[in-house]
């Protein structure tokens, strides 16, 4: 499990796109957002608060998520999904630490700012709490490729 583990925290520090599925009133819901993690795989995201998923998390908190390295069809398949539960950060803790995360490795701490500030889209972090992760990795499991991880 130390192994499954790590390979995941690479994983997630390696990627910085990813693909977030939200629902509301039982209408799926996939788009791409920037991603930063931290040391307790926890994920955050930044984005307008007038955005469908930005609006589906606060009226339905379950979400999951795909991340994929590119790769060709000819390179051994590798993704990365997770299932949990998404939340506004409204708290000046945990807003500091996902700024600690995400600026610099997205965007600067001034686009942050920018963002922030928009008169005409302010932007919010973001933090989901996975529950599990599943890594299909045929690089380093290639007998049994699918691996899930719960927290």
């Amino acid at each position: 499990m130390k192994r499954l583990k790590k390979l995941i925290e690479d994983y997630l520090k390696e990627a910085k796109l990813m693909q977030l599925a939200t629902s509301a009133s039982s209408q799926p819901w996939v788009c791409h957002v920037w991603f930063a993690s931290d040391g307790d795989l926890n994920i955050y995201w930044f984005s307008s608060t007038t955005r469908r998923h930005s609006k589906e998390v606060m009226k339905n908190p379950k979400v999951g998520g795909a991340i994929v390295y590119p790769h060709t069809p000819k390179d051994p398949p590798r993704g990365l999904q997770f299932e949990g539960t998404a939340e506004l950060l409204t708290k000046n803790s945990d807003i500091q630490k996902a700024r600690s995360v995400y600026e610099g490795r997205i965007f600067s701490k001034k686009e942050v700012d920018d963002f922030i500030n928009s008169k005409t889209s302010p932007h919010c972090f973001y933090r989901i709490k996975p529950r599990a992760f599943v890594l299909f990795d045929l690089v380093n499991f290639p007998d049994k490729p699918r691996q899930e991880y719960n927290l």
